[in-house]
């Protein structure tokens, strides 16, 4: 499984950072980064729960 983001919908709002900040990131220009596109099977549910929580709907998994 992997996580996909639509950077036409992202706002860089940031909670998926603070969420998984070893999976996301901002650059320097506030633009969201994903670290680690492979989800390990052990951090599905935590994987959806960063999705669900996105106020763009910006993020999924694939």
């Amino acid at each position: 499984m992997r996580v996909k983001c639509d950077f036409d919908l992202c706002e860089s709002n940031a909670v998926c950072v603070g969420m998984a900040p070893d999976v996301f990131e901002l650059d320097d220009k506030d633009y969201l980064v994903i670290l680690q596109e492979d989800v390990p099977e052990d951090r599905v549910e935590e994987m959806r729960q960063v999705v669900g929580s996105c106020p763009k709907s910006a993020l999924s998994l694939e």
